[in-house]
């Protein structure tokens, strides 16, 4: 177990170190086989958690309940109505109240310095389940479903984050895949790009795990080579549609699709994608865009998305298991 751990909030990956993110990977696999053979032991019955979504969620509700449930532990959810943070009764006042019926607090909306203030207010462990500068739950299960996939090791794992990496998911593949040691190439267009500071930290994390980081617009130079091509949606519905049309514009030559597996150079790349993806005209907002665009796909295309290449369910799956060993991790006695 990680004893380490234990009461520990989980809010960025700037939080741990190399060593206690790998033992986090290793105790996923550990309690992923447990599963599977039917020896799962329940660490955390009689415990209780409060989920907050202000931003709602399938495979982050999901994965906290199922793993709560696994675990032996309840779960109560809020949504932005149900728990009246910061409208009716301050983050603070909100910490401390629920610390006192629950072991552990899950938020997930769009400010990081929301999750920062239950974390300094509560007297339990605080879980980002998602802010719009940080994903952790979703780069360690996208670690551990590269690992699991290419049965690598860590530095002789190569991907590329390809679209718009100035947000969450491209900042926490960043970091996290530098603490991994891995071969790091965040493909964007130059306004797309990571923050500058934040490309700095991770290159000093490099120093020391050995992971080689790449930041460029230049599309064969950051995917030549990779195991794995990762995207994201490219808009949200958090955004004024204003910014929809230009958005998709600039970054439509680095959509994911057949021609750009190709430009891998690796007949065995993968595709990856923390989802939901606009693949199709099957959503109403993917048939938004298409009446903004003229786009009948974004970033990425259905033909790679349900491709061999495509490990997207696999990873969504890898969700509850990374969860569940963060839950143990920090909840277990």
């Amino acid at each position: 177990m990680l004893t380490e751990l234990r009461q520990r909030h989980f809010l960025k990956e700037l939080d741990f170190t190399p060593s206690e993110w790998k033992g986090l990977l290793a105790l996923t696999a550990q309690l992923k086989q447990a599963r599977a053979e039917g020896t799962e032991v329940q660490r955390l019955h009689g415990r209780s958690l409060a989920l907050i979504f202000e931003k709602p969620s399938t495979r982050t509700r999901s994965s906290f309940e199922v793993a709560a449930f696994h675990q032996g532990a309840m779960v109560s959810y809020f949504d932005e109505q149900g728990a009246h943070m910061g409208h009716k009764e301050s983050i603070a006042d909100t910490a401390r109240v629920l610390s006192r019926f629950y072991d552990g607090i899950q938020y997930r909306g769009a400010h990081q310095a929301t999750v920062e203030a239950l974390a300094e207010h509560a007297s339990v462990p605080v879980w980002n389940g998602l802010t719009d500068d940080w994903h952790p739950t979703q780069s360690l299960c996208d670690m551990f479903t590269m690992r699991e996939s290419s049965g690598l090791d860590d530095r002789d794992i190569s991907f590329a984050y390809v679209g718009d990496a100035r947000f969450n998911q491209g900042n926490s593949l960043l970091i996290a895949g530098a603490m991994m040691g891995m071969d790091i190439r965040m493909v964007a267009p130059a306004p797309f790009q990571p923050a500058a500071e934040l490309v700095r930290i991770a290159r000093g994390i490099g120093e020391t795990t050995g992971a080689r980081i790449t930041v460029t617009d230049d599309i064969d130079a950051g995917v030549g080579g990779v195991d794995f091509v990762h995207t994201d949606i490219w808009v949200s519905m958090g955004e004024p549609k204003s910014v929809w049309a230009e958005r998709v514009e600039l970054l439509s030559p680095y959509q994911v699709n057949v021609e750009m597996l190709e430009r891998t150079g690796n007949s065995e790349v993968k595709f990856m994608h923390c989802l939901p993806s606009y693949h199709d005209l099957n959503t109403n907002v993917a048939q938004e865009i298409n009446q903004l665009t003229g786009r009948d796909v974004c970033e990425v295309t259905g033909e790679v998305f349900e491709s061999d290449a495509s490990i997207v369910f696999d990873q969504a799956d890898n969700r509850l298991h990374t969860i569940k060993a963060i839950l143990v991790a920090t909840m277990s006695r």
